[in-house]
């Protein structure tokens, strides 16, 4: 999979990864079925707030003394340790009432909420990395059970005996760390740092980082303010704390007790000086503040000397069209590859029509802001064609990268795991954004009106190079690539199709086949029945794609389940 030139690394796709995964013996897994992919199940709208002198006074009043308050309620909260859901239930009321006097209920409530899901996700990252600690470890022990240079199954022993003396000292930091994590979770303390480890660092090197320590103060502040109210279904326009008038375009908000008088409106609260507008999906903030609880959002950018509103509420799950349904008209299949895209556009009966499509997705060394930007630029390029080739859903391989960054630099097999090749292909791994794709086309394609399938990514690059790459190229030696063909396999895995190719062959271009069907050709079906039956490794792949109908394992149709469900 991976040559000895490290620049050939850069073409291989996130399918081909995962293909190695998959060799075991000459046996082939089990290929899932195909499902639909579980549209967001909310919506966030951002707006920028132009304040005056004035408003920038009273939100960074408010901003600062409500992130106090979050602060020492996230530090009780820490202290308290792995609690049961009753137990859950006391502390946050607790804690709340103790917050009331300081701010009030409904503010105390919405801290309280954040504090418990930030304990909540930093407990869940503590059992990832013990997770990820046991498997570097038991990969390391497997590897040193095994003699320098030699090799028990497909375990392989280390080269030299250096490299052995080098991995031993690394299981021993390995199991001094697991050891920390393991009485931490067993103590039940974890640890949170509001405004991020990741700012908190940068204070001890500012000048690598090219800031100055007032333009870092000024983050720190930024990111440790707190002006977050959650929606109530009853409450008049679906907040009573930071509340917007989709008629009048004004927004208020309820000042604390202790800044009550910074109000100038009735009822201890603040309007800002300026309009508020939504000037994308505005209709839809208006509608959902008008009949539904609507959750705000007040941050300030203090890179850009910017302060932002979001709104966010929970949709209304839509009907979900069934896999039969959707396999009646053409899909647009996606092989996501570091650097870009391919894609081709698969019709019913599981043939590819029209030119190959390659899109460039070039996120190396960009901001995280540019970067969002061109991911959203290559999926609204995929919605557009399949908008023009009347495509019903989009077709993706439900990717995971989870074991590859599990055990870091430890993964071994096809998998460069030390040198040059191995920091690159670990480069490679953490640069394919695959959970930025995966939410921003389900939520894009949501918004288009097109569904998504996600389908088992086994064998797609190698099933693609062997079946179609050599005949697609024919038609189009130009531009088609191996990542094309893979496309097309994933495209046919979703039209309920196998991937290899049949007798019947049509050799006319892609861009000029139509839907009816060919006569088959002279030499096809007489060369398939004369053709041995193959042996070794091949035999097992041809045996698996000979088989005739969809995946044996059955679709459920209207059960539509997020990327990476247990299948």
């Amino acid at each position: 999979m991976i040559s000895n030139n490290l620049s050939s690394i850069v073409l291989l796709s996130e399918s081909e990864f995962d293909d190695g995964d998959c060799r075991v013996s000459g046996q082939l897994r089990e290929i899932a079925a195909p499902f639909i992919v579980a549209a967001p199940a909310g919506v966030r709208v951002r707006t920028r707030l132009r304040v005056t002198a004035e408003d920038v006074v009273v939100l960074r009043a408010v901003g600062k003394h409500l992130g106090a308050l979050a602060s020492a309620d996230l530090a009780a909260r820490c202290v308290e340790g792995h609690l049961d859901a009753k137990g859950k239930a006391v502390s946050r009321r607790e804690r709340k009432r103790a917050l009331t006097g300081q701010s009030s209920a409904r503010w105390a409530s919405a801290i309280t909420r954040t504090s418990e899901d930030q304990h909540g996700l930093a407990e869940r990252n503590l059992k990832a990395e013990e997770a990820s600690l046991r498997a570097r470890a038991r990969k390391i022990e497997a590897r040193l059970a095994v003699a320098v240079g030699g090799r028990c199954g497909r375990v392989c022993g280390y080269e030299t005996q250096a490299e052995r003396h080098a991995k031993q000292r690394r299981l021993q930091a390995l199991h001094a760390r697991l050891a920390k994590v393991e009485r931490r979770l067993e103590s039940g303390r974890v640890s949170v740092c509001r405004g991020g480890r990741g700012l908190l660092r940068t204070r001890n090197s500012l000048q690598s980082a090219g800031i100055t320590e007032a333009q870092w103060r000024e983050r720190w502040d930024a990111s440790r303010m707190f002006l977050t109210a959650d929606g109530e279904a009853d409450a008049l326009l679906g907040n009573l704390t930071i509340r917007w008038n989709p008629a009048e375009n004004w927004l208020e908000i309820k000042l604390p007790v202790p800044l009550a008088h910074l109000a100038n409106s009735p009822r201890g609260r603040y309007r800002l000086s300026g309009p508020v507008e939504f000037a994308y999906r505005g209709d839809e903030v208006a509608a959902q503040a008008s009949t539904g609880a609507v959750r705000y959002d007040i941050t300030f950018d203090a890179g850009r000397g910017r302060w932002y509103l979001d709104a966010s509420w929970r949709t209304i799950s839509r009907p979900v069209p069934s896999l039969d349904d959707l396999r009646g008209r053409p899909l647009l299949a996606v092989d996501l590859n570091h650097g870009h895209l391919a894609a081709w556009v698969i019709t019913p009966d599981g043939n590819p029509i029209g030119p190959p499509l390659t899109i460039s997705l070039q996120l190396a060394g960009l901001p995280v802001s540019q970067r969002d930007g061109r991911l959203r630029d290559a999926i609204s390029q995929l919605l557009r064609t399949a908008q023009v080739r009347d495509c019903a859903a989009i077709a993706v391989e439900d990717l995971s990268f989870a074991e590859a960054r599990e055990l870091g630099r430890e993964r071994t097999g096809d998998r460069p795991s030390r040198g040059k090749r191995g920091r690159g292909y670990r480069r490679i791994v953490a640069g394919i954004p695959t959970g930025k794709f995966r939410g921003r086309l389900v939520q894009m394609a949501a918004n288009a009106g097109f569904a998504v399938i996600a389908v088992d990514p086994a064998y797609t690059s190698r099933w693609g190079a062997q079946h179609w790459l050599a005949p697609l190229r024919e038609q189009d030696p130009v531009t088609t690539t191996g990542h094309h063909a893979a496309a097309v396999v994933i495209g046919r895995r979703a039209q309920g199709h196998t991937a290899r190719r049949r007798g019947r062959r049509d050799r006319r271009r892609p861009a000029d086949r139509s839907s009816e069907s060919c006569p088959p050709s002279a030499t096809g079906p007489q060369r398939d029945q004369k053709r041995q039956a193959p042996r070794g490794p091949a035999a097992a792949t041809t045996v698996a794609e000979d088989r005739d109908g969809r995946p044996s394992t059955p679709a459920r149709p209207g059960d539509p389940r997020p990327f990476g469900a247990a299948r």
